[in-house]
Parts: structure tokens; sequence; C-alpha cells
């Protein structure tokens, strides 16, 4: 049911403009977008390429067709071979949108097979290596054209972080080139060395929450190592960690992405054996991400999910990340509690 609904918001609310680009949210009490987003165009791009393996509808692939071309194309810097922050002039780029944006091109060439799409991607691949990692340390910004590393911040964004390790799985999921290959076990040992310290990391609830979605990351990229023991035990200590601040924050603050990554994680480390699934937690997440979908006369929220919640409040924001999580999430929860668990393909996890 949250398949469909999602799915027709994501491709008749107008979130996707003309050119493929996707808005970073819809603000239904301003009524307004904001404007289109290379990174979420990549995490669209990833969506859509699940809901067209997942149900068939051409519309969906061609949707995801859109948002492959206008990342190769418009928000593609060929001379920097990188991805600059939103295409505006002068922008820095980041590891993370750069490695979000190749994992939808990626996810996109599974179902059309392009040679300049998979140019760009493993340029960008390269790209990120050459720009961005210091080392062991990833620089989460560079400036251009300079690609000099932007001084860190005290920031989840802003500062180097195991969060990134997701940013890095194009390493991974081209390391049939043993440079790539490389980088990847580098930002591996690197990530699950410091990332005890990320959390709480802020002693304002809301920020903290906010950790929780980007440490998430973390948890979903350790899903690629399930037979690596150091991996294996930083997603197993994960899972309780997030489910604990989840749990004591929620009330005040909620974010709606930290729910349905945390409900993934969890079904994947149970299918491939990491950590059984703790059932009534994963039914608790569930009917929390289900609890942010959208019913509305308004096309442009209607079926779409709520980046989240204060105090007990539904926000009026429709997230097309949020919407992409949640609708996968529960989908595979449905699945599970059908006795039908679909296959853990990493690749195919938003």
């Amino acid at each position: 049911m949250h398949l469909h609904q999602a799915g027709r918001w994501l491709l008749h609310s107008g979130i996707q403009s003309p050119s493929g680009g996707v808005a970073r949210y819809y603000l239904g009490q301003d009524e307004r977008y904001l404007p289109v987003s290379t990174e979420i165009t990549g995490y669209a791009a990833s969506t859509y390429v699940w809901l067209y393996e997942r149900t068939g509808d051409h519309a969906y692939r061609e949707a995801a067709v859109r948002t492959a071309r206008f990342l190769a194309g418009e928000a593609w810097d060929d001379a920097q071979q990188t991805f600059p922050f939103e295409t505006a002039p002068g922008s820095p780029a980041y590891f993370f949108d750069c490695g979000i944006i190749v994992r939808g091109l990626l996810a996109v060439s599974r179902i059309e097979p392009d040679a300049e799409l998979m140019r760009v991607a493993t340029a960008c691949a390269h790209g990120m290596a050459r720009d961005f990692l210091d080392g062991a340390t990833i620089h989460p910004i560079v400036e251009l054209p300079g690609k000099a590393p932007r001084t860190h911040e005290k920031r989840w964004s802003r500062e180097p972080g195991c969060f990134l390790l997701k940013a890095a799985m194009p390493w991974r999921q081209l390391s049939d080139d043993a440079i790539l290959a490389e980088h990847w076990h580098t930002a591996l040992r690197a990530s699950i060395a410091n990332h005890e310290a990320f959390l709480p990391g802020e002693l304002v609830e809301e920020k903290v929450m906010d950790r929780l979605h980007a440490y998430c990351y973390f948890l979903e990229a350790l899903l690629a190592e399930p037979h690596d023991a150091e991996a294996a035990a930083a997603l197993r200590r994960g899972i309780a960690r997030v489910g604990g601040y989840l749990r004591a924050i929620r009330a005040r603050f909620l974010r709606s992405d930290v729910c349905a990554q945390l409900l993934r994680v969890r079904l994947y480390a149970d299918w491939l054996g990491v950590e059984p699934l703790d059932e009534r937690a994963a039914e608790h997440e569930a009917d929390l991400a289900r609890s942010f979908s959208l019913a509305s006369e308004d096309v442009r929220l209607d079926g779409a999910f709520s980046f989240g919640a204060r105090s007990g409040g539904i926000l009026p924001i429709a997230n097309p990340v949020s919407t992409g999580f949640c609708a996968q999430a529960l989908d595979m929860w449905r699945a599970h509690r059908n006795g039908t668990p679909l296959q853990p393909v990493l690749d195919a996890l938003i």
C-alpha cells in the first residue's frame, strides 16, 4: 500500500522537475518546493530503480533514466571530474553527495546499460579518492576549483566521520578495480576504528537525532561486510545504540528516516545472519515509520512521507529521501511478516 502511494507521489507530485532533477523537499505550509538537489536526485535515482524492480512499472524506469541523464549531464563537471554541490557557481564538492550520486548512477545502469553513465560513475569514484582521501582520513568537503579541503567544523556533515562509509560504497561496488577495492578497505577499517565517538556527539537532543540519521549510514555500509568480525561486532553494537537513543529522544523530536534506516538495518542484519531480529523493536520502528505517511487532498503532499515530528506533531514537509527509505523499509517489513522476506541484495538498498 505505502509502496504504491509513495511511488505515485514521486511520479506525479512535481517533486521531480522536467529536467530530471529532484527537489530537496516540498514545504506544505509555504506551498513551495526547495530547489533541485543533486544529492537528493541521486537518492531518487536509486528509489525509482527499486520501485521499477519491485513493480515492473515502466514509469519508474523512465523517471530513473531522467534522473541519471540530469546527473551525468547538467550536474556533472567533466573538467573537475566531480559533482559540485547543487550545481551553483562557486560551490564546493561533498564526498557524501558524490558517493550517493554514483550509487544512483550505478543503480540506473542495472536497468539501462549505458556507457556514458558508467564512465561518469567510474570517473567520479576515482575522483573521490583523489580529491577527498588523505591517508585514512576522508575530508567531507573540498573547495573548487583548487580541491583544497575545507576546514573541518564541529557539525556532523562538515567533519570526518564513520557516516562517510556509505558514500564510499561505490568503491566496493566497482571493486573489480583493485585501486578502488583498496580504498574501500581503507575507509572500512578507519570507520570501524572511530565510530564509537560519533554518538552522541552533541548535547542538544535534536542534533543527536540528526547524528542518528548519519550513524545509520555507517550501519548500512557495514552490511556489505557481514563476514568481517569487526564489522559484524560494530553492526550489532550500533543497532543497540541507535535503538536506545531513538527511544530516549523520540517524544520530543523524531526523524522518519532514522526509523526506516534502523528497521532496514535490523532486517538485513537478520537475513545476513549477523544479528537475530528483535521483533518487538522492529515492529515499533515500523509503526513509527508508518505514522509519517501523509494523506492530503494536495497532490504535492499525498502519499509522501514527512521528514519528521516535533512533540508528536507531524511536520508538513514532504521529503523524497524519507519517502524512499520509509516505503522500502515498510515493504521489507511486510515481506518479513508475510513469511516471504526479500533477498538481501545490498545494491538495492536506497
